[in-house]
């Protein structure tokens, strides 16, 4: 190379994929897919759920301001963020499980950069025409006026989509009527508009353009997805034994494998990969592949199943002239079983959490600047802050009182008597007094062990927190 000679680039500029329409049993599942999700994503907001007269009724809220999460019948506290958390472990095992036994078929079907992309090719397909009308307008070089309206409609409805999804999400955050009216009239807050934008660009942007660099640079699943396959793990795959040689490389009349090498399974390719190649990074398991390879294999008279859903141990099953394993048996094995049985407990774990939590809770935090007071007829006193939560629809007067030794009474702050009124759905933080006589054990003791407990009257909820009392030692 010469001195002189420029460097080369280490960057290759994106070719656009524009993948063929195809027609068959994995292409519509992906169709009932895309419209199960898209249709949940954009009108649960807008399900009403009765609470009673001081909730909310929007069925699924994540009310930030009232710091809440509701969802339907279900309310969740800030101090109840397990709930979240199991959550979220069971959407990671989930996954775990999924892919052990599929592959990428949570990529391929249910993933939202694949969901949103596939609605977007849907809009360019119909704006513009199927793959070959698509392609000569990309490699049109003049920039008439039919490519000019034609990409202009295009980037419209992709934007249009964009703003329905931002603002779906930001209604999961309000009431979503309240909103959309305030959105309207130019009235809701800056951040509701800050959130729709960022949402509205990255969607378009997403789905329009980056689509499958998305799955391939910024997504870590791909680089993660081995560990969580082995050889029993159905994946979709070519089966060279039965499609080479490929027709259209050997001399008529010599052994031809099924393979006519009609490029159908690369051009509906959203990845732009060609399977026959074998298991590669940008697969995404959409199995697009197979209902193009089945439908030109029923045009020529072959078997379908030359790209199909397959492992690794069903290759060396075949070659050898047997059957391949039933599909049940790929996948219940150890690895599915135990993924399954880690998911179950943790959703059974859930749910008993769920159904044995009371509607009554306080938290009892004492007051230790200072540790105790000596009132003037030499009685000991100690302060608590004691927060109350009311988890009923309704409001509820809750009488505390104290357990431990008989000579400690309990008092209220701005109360003569031992209830407080709490409002529905709500907390309240109420000072309380412990008072031991003077010469008393607890005022002479330096610790005593107490409980305080708090009960609604009428309903018969009770709950208690245990905490210390401190005395003066005696010298």
């Amino acid at each position: 190379m010469s001195d002189n000679a420029p460097a080369p680039s280490l960057y290759a500029a994106r070719e656009p994929i524009f993948p063929k329409r195809v027609s068959g049993h994995y292409r519509n599942l992906k169709w009932i897919i895309m419209a199960v999700t898209l249709g949940i994503y954009y009108l649960l907001p807008w399900i009403r759920w009765d609470r009673g007269e001081a909730l909310p009724d929007q069925a699924v809220l994540l009310d930030l301001a009232g710091r809440r999460f509701y969802f339907f019948w279900i309310e969740i506290w800030p101090h109840e963020f397990y709930f979240v958390a199991g959550l979220l472990i069971m959407a990671g095992l989930g996954l775990f499980l999924f892919t052990s036994a599929l592959g990428r078929v949570w990529c391929g079907y249910a993933c939202p950069q694949t969901v949103w992309t596939d609605l977007f090719i849907a809009v360019e397909r119909w704006v513009e025409g199927d793959r070959n009308a698509r392609l000569r307008l990309h490699r049109q070089k003049k920039w008439d006026l039919r490519k000019a309206r034609l990409n202009i409609t295009k980037w419209t409805l992709w934007l249009l989509i964009g703003l329905a999804t931002g603002g779906a999400w930001v209604f999961y955050f309000a009431d979503a009527p309240t909103l959309a009216r305030d959105l309207v009239t130019l009235n809701a807050a800056p951040v509701a508009y800050i959130t729709m934008a960022i949402l509205t660009g990255t969607t378009f942007l997403f789905g329009g353009f980056a689509r499958e660099q998305i799955c391939n640079y910024a997504c870590p699943w791909p680089r993660i997805q081995a560990a969580m396959m082995d050889e029993d793990t159905l994946t979709v795959a070519y089966r060279p034994w039965r499609g080479e040689p490929r027709k259209h490389h050997v001399p008529e009349g010599e052994t031809q494998g099924d393979c006519i090498d009609c490029m159908a399974c690369v051009n509906v390719c959203p990845a732009g990969i060609d399977i026959r190649d074998g298991q590669q990074l940008e697969c995404i398991t959409c199995a697009l592949c197979i209902d193009a390879c089945d439908d030109i294999m029923a045009k020529i008279g072959k078997p379908r199943g030359l790209i199909d859903y397959m492992a690794l141990t069903d290759e060396h099953s075949e070659r050898a002239g047997n059957a391949p394993k039933p599909i049940i048996k790929h996948i219940l094995r150890p690895r599915t079983i135990l993924y399954t049985a880690l998911w179950a407990a943790v959703g059974f774990a859930l749910v008993f959490a769920l159904f044995i939590r009371s509607d009554l809770e306080l938290t009892v935090a004492p007051v230790r600047n200072p540790t105790f007071v000596t009132l003037s007829d030499g009685s000991i006193r100690n302060t608590y802050d004691v927060r109350l939560r009311n988890k009923t629809a309704d409001p509820q007067t809750m009488r505390l009182s104290v357990k431990g030794h008989p000579a400690i009474r309990l008092q209220l702050e701005g109360s003569i008597y031992q209830a407080v009124d709490v409002a529905a759905d709500a907390t309240f933080l109420q000072r309380v007094y412990l008072v031991a006589p003077n010469g008393s054990d607890p005022a002479i003791t330096d610790s005593t062990g107490v409980r305080i407990w708090v009960e609604t009257l009428g309903g018969g909820d009770r709950a208690y927190r245990d905490t210390t009392f401190n005395g003066r030692v005696q010298q």
